[in-house]
């Protein structure tokens, strides 16, 4: 549960609920005890957008949160945002057009967050992220109080990036490589908050098993081509490196990381990454060729978007509080483990 929070911290999470401003007035109230939006007697409609929707992941989400629908009795629309912030706006407003009781939203830029939470707070509708973070105040959420966060179903950034360096520093130390000769691979969009989380903590976990290894930080668009064209650069400009350690805030950073170093001729025995994802990761076990993704905690979006839509149907069928964030959970796989596991290769 949350704290009570003062005037202006209470407003911004009753913003972020899609509460009325009449219950913004009183400022008295702390989160658990705010009033909340009116429950729904009759069929609910929930709409789910989601950035980048054609990703393996989040298909994953929406299939589960498609089949949580159906085992409720939702009326779901699913909507795919692609990479276009702008679509996340108007989709908003239309899905209120069309009667939606509640939105879930995957913001593909969260600059958009305060006018998403404005326009559902304007509609008196609930509103719930999963996945990233938004910020009911400002366009960074990492500047924003916690008090003024959206709630979000996902991952723990810090429990998942935990299980990367700790992962990639056991496999560092069954290679037996030098220190000295050796650096990691940070590898994440620097303005996706999450994605901070998760490379910081990953940095921290390795950091604390392994002494003595320089870290470069390599900002990304979260995409394959995009890690690989930096990562690259980033070789060419570390030429006496002999080993690598990589990891990043999906699957995408460490591929496309572990696909420039194998292009600069790089042997696979001489790369660690460790994915987060495991969907793209699997690619590369299942070609049964040697690879420098030696492992990847695996995400179920299916899991994810089950939870954000098991949580909003208790929001508007039983007024029950959502939470500030809540965590589906995780598992680490390598190449003899993932098909056991349930991964889906994308």
């Amino acid at each position: 549960m949350f704290r009570a929070i003062n005037r202006r911290a209470a407003a911004g999470l009753l913003l972020a609920l899609g509460l009325t401003t009449a219950a913004c007035s009183t400022g008295r109230e702390s989160t658990s005890g705010a009033p909340s939006v009116a429950p729904v007697g009759g069929k609910i409609s929930i709409t789910y957008l989601q950035k980048q929707g054609d990703q393996e992941y989040f298909v994953g989400e929406a299939a589960g949160a498609r089949a949580k629908a159906a085992e409720l009795g939702i009326d779901l629309k699913v909507v795919n945002l692609g990479n276009d912030a702008n679509k996340t706006i108007s989709e908003v407003q239309s899905a209120i057009a069309q009667k939606t009781n509640g939105v879930i939203v995957v913001v593909p830029d969260p600059a958009v967050g305060p006018q998403v939470v404005q326009i559902a707070r304007d509609a008196k509708i609930a509103l719930l992220t999963s996945d990233d973070q938004v910020c009911a105040t400002g366009p960074d959420p990492a500047k924003c109080a916690k008090s003024d966060l959206v709630p979000r179903i996902g991952f723990s950034g810090a429990q998942m990036g935990g299980e990367v360096g700790k992962r990639a520093a056991e496999e560092f130390k069954k290679a037996g490589w030098n220190a000295a000769d050796t650096r990691t691979v940070s590898a994440w969009k620097q303005d996706v908050t999450v994605c901070g989380d998760r490379v910081r903590a990953a940095k921290e976990a390795f950091d604390s098993a392994v002494s003595g290894v320089r870290n470069i930080d390599v900002a990304t668009d979260n995409t394959p081509t995009g890690a690989q064209d930096k990562v690259a650069a980033t070789v060419t400009a570390n030429a006496g490196v002999r080993h690598w350690v990589v990891w990043g805030c999906n699957d995408e950073n460490v591929q496309g990381g572990v696909t420039a170093l194998q292009n600069a001729g790089v042997s696979p025995d001489d790369i660690d990454g460790v994915g987060l994802g495991a969907y793209l990761a699997c690619k590369d076990w299942s070609g049964g060729k040697p690879s420098g993704m030696k492992a990847a905690l695996f995400i179920n979006g299916r899991d994810v978007g089950a939870l954000a839509v098991q949580t909003m149907y208790d929001r508007l069928r039983n007024n029950k509080e959502i939470p500030a964030e809540a965590f589906a959970p995780t598992t680490m796989v390598d190449a003899a483990t993932w098909k056991s596991a349930g991964v889906t290769c994308g």
